[in-house]
């Protein structure tokens, strides 16, 4: 899941949104996901993906790297959980869209 680009100077950069996740469907099948943002709420780590059909809909899900930086993702277990986590996200995109003004 990692994706990383060198810069001319030699400078690693990684883009969550140039990075990709494939998820096995519970009913069978897989869907690809185009990764938003990865970012951290009470020192959980979530995920925030959107799928590459053209729908416009965001899914979260708790994300975890192993002692070996390999990439797992879980499921968020409560509503507070979350309405935390989507409200987390809300208020990164207020200020993203703030730093481009």
């Amino acid at each position: 899941m990692k994706n990383k680009k060198n810069t001319p100077a030699g400078e690693e950069i990684t883009d969550p949104r140039e990075m990709y996740l494939t998820v096995e469907l519970d009913e069978g099948g897989e869907a690809t996901f185009q990764i938003l943002k990865i970012f951290e709420v009470n020192g959980q780590d979530y995920i925030a993906v959107c799928p590459t059909d053209g729908s416009e809909d965001v899914y979260f899900y708790r994300h975890f790297e192993d002692a070996d930086g390999n990439p797992s993702i879980g499921n968020i277990e409560t509503d507070e959980e979350f309405e935390e986590v989507t409200d987390v996200f809300d208020q990164i995109l207020d200020d993203e869209e703030f730093d481009q003004m």
